[in-house]
């Protein structure tokens, strides 16, 4: 049982700010991590570096980031969104912020600096459509710190998207465990993903952070990665007994694990689309899930929906500009014909 589960209100609160493009000023969700610039290329085999230059398909500029897809996702499935990230005083980070505002996602508690450049990642995405980053370290990508996002804890709606743990080296594990506590003292819904550790962290070393996350969501190999264990099955079962509230397990085309402290729910992937750009794939889902959460549904339908918003993102080219509306997604997941299992 996480540390303020008993704490916590059973329906969801207004937090009354307000908001340009939100016409209550009330956001639904706040996500937290970056926000990039992608320049996207593909598809593009291993034969280049021998030969030198090769014909693309496509080359196109794009706006990622963990955060900014799942908080312009959100935004476009019809959430209101807020994104507290980091911004270089750069072009770059005009472009971004432009892109974030057209989409209607509040970005008043994102810094601007000009001591790091906005960030930007060149993706080489393959044939089969898996996804390769060159990324810049000294970059906002990397500068995301606790003194960021400490002062607006209090302002952040009921549920909270904390994008990727393992990004920003200055939110070390004890630094997350002070951040995942304020945000839980006031009685905040907490969502965290992650991306692969990136200096050999294990899930014992998660053990201060765990209680305080209601839903921790990560790929099949970040999950082994964290327990030396390849079985997703087992890897669900472990940090939920580590002290996460819910485990969700994404594995691609084979859809997703959910498992609480009761029970475990297997639920495919969407079925009939295919893979273009894997590009934003985890943080579409992210969002799917989140909206769920927002909207009252069950464990299980976060799941369902979750998986539906992945299977339209990686349709098309580009993480965050790859979903208009919310019609495509909803379509998919109310004709989900799928066997759910669930079981002890």
């Amino acid at each position: 049982m996480n540390k303020n589960s008993g704490n916590k209100n059973d329906g969801l609160k207004n937090d009354g700010y307000q908001n340009n493009g939100h016409k209550n000023g009330r956001i639904d969700i706040t996500v937290i991590g970056a926000a990039v610039e992608d320049i996207l290329a593909g598809p593009v085999d291993p034969s280049v570096f021998e030969i030198g230059s090769m014909p693309m398909d496509f080359i196109k500029t794009s706006f990622g980031g963990d955060a900014l897809n799942e908080a312009v996702i959100l935004s476009r499935l019809g959430a209101k969104t807020e994104l507290i990230t980091k911004l270089g005083k750069d072009d770059v980070g005009v472009r971004t912020a432009d892109f974030l505002k057209e989409n209607n996602v509040k970005i008043e508690h994102a810094v601007c600096t000009a001591e790091y450049p906005s960030s930007v990642n060149i993706v080489l995405i393959d044939e089969n459509g898996e996804r390769y980053f060159l990324t810049n370290p000294s970059s906002c990508l990397r500068k995301l710190s606790e003194e960021d996002i400490l002062p607006y804890v209090n302002k952040m709606a009921d549920i909270v998207s904390f994008a990727s743990i393992f990004v920003s080296p200055m939110l070390d594990i004890p630094t997350l465990e002070r951040l995942f506590d304020a945000i839980t003292k006031h009685k905040k819904i907490l969502l965290t993903d992650m991306t692969k550790p990136k200096k050999g962290e294990k899930l014992e070393n998660l053990l201060g952070c765990l209680p305080y996350i209601d839903f921790f969501l990560t790929n099949e190999d970040e999950a082994a990665m964290l327990t030396d264990c390849s079985d997703a099955y087992e890897n669900a079962r472990r940090i939920v007994n580590a002290g996460a509230g819910c485990a969700v397990i994404k594995c691609g085309k084979n859809g997703c694990i959910i498992r609480n402290g009761e029970e475990t729910i297997e639920i495919p992937a969407y079925q009939g689309c295919r893979a273009v750009d894997t590009t934003g794939a985890g943080d579409s889902f992210a969002a799917g899930f989140l909206y769920g959460l927002s909207r009252g549904f069950s464990i299980k339908d976060c799941g369902r929906f979750a998986c539906a918003v992945a299977s339209c993102v990686v349709e098309k080219v580009g993480g965050s500009e790859s979903l208009d509306s919310i019609d495509e997604p909803m379509r998919r997941f109310e004709n989900f014909d799928i066997c759910v299992r669930i079981h002890q």
